[in-house]
């Protein structure tokens, strides 16, 4: 049984409105066996597309490399967007080496809710997937309920919208709301194609693509 453990404890700057959320990276990640083209931190993987979205909204020339300038980049980027990022898993068991969702066995979560405590700025969690089993919505939900709270439905429309109450350190509530992107990876590629949004965008401009539809998805919650 492979224990695959997060490589990267949450990146969250001074002033973070905003905090990215996942579930793993990569196994190769935590054995630090990566790949050309895989940048050493948070989303790094040559195969991802979050940091192919981001270069393209905000126009940041990113590197795609295995190189201290690359994750420099990454990091100037979300402390100047005030963008944190604070993946929900801490490890979780797997009989296969792979990076696959379903594949994760007795997961311990990270303390997400008392990350949002300990940063108070913070008002929004965008969720890099959906409620599907062992997705990032899917794990937060379950963390939620370990403390007795849940979310409330804003839009069940893709992207999902829910928002939940939190009682900061002060006593003071804050509403937060949480965001499920469609996920940025090749393998939910299928499933965009499904979405009935996509496919009247794409008979509309034969040429957009799965990537563009996640741009112009992510627009709206990153540039706002």
């Amino acid at each position: 049984m492979f224990i695959h453990q997060h490589p990267y404890p949450p990146f969250i700057p001074e002033g973070a409105t905003k905090l990215i959320v996942g579930t793993l990276p990569p196994p190769r990640f935590s054995t630090g066996d990566l790949r050309e083209g895989d940048v050493d931190f948070c989303y790094g993987s040559i195969d991802g597309q979050l940091w192919v979205i981001l270069d393209r909204l905000f126009d940041l020339n990113l590197k795609f490399e295995t190189t201290s300038e690359a994750i420099a980049q990454r990091k100037a980027f979300l402390k100047a967007q005030k963008i944190g990022i604070c993946d929900i898993v801490e490890n979780c068991k797997r009989e296969k080496i792979d990076a696959s969702d379903l594949g994760m066995q007795q997961v311990a979560y990270r303390d997400v809710l008392g990350y949002l405590r300990k940063f108070p700025t913070v008002r929004t969690l965008l969720f890099t997937g959906g409620n599907s089993k062992n997705g990032p919505e899917y794990f937060f939900r379950r963390h939620l309920r370990e403390h007795g709270m849940k979310l409330e439905v804003l839009s069940g429309e893709v992207p999902r919208i829910h928002r939940f109450s939190l009682t900061g350190a002060d006593g003071n509530k804050r509403e937060i709301r949480t965001v499920s992107l469609t996920a940025p990876s090749g393998s939910a590629n299928r499933a965009v194609g499904g979405i009935p949004l996509y496919k009247e965008l794409k008979k509309e401009d034969p040429g957009f693509t799965t990537i563009d539809f996640r741009i112009r998805q992510y627009r709206d919650f990153f540039l706002e």
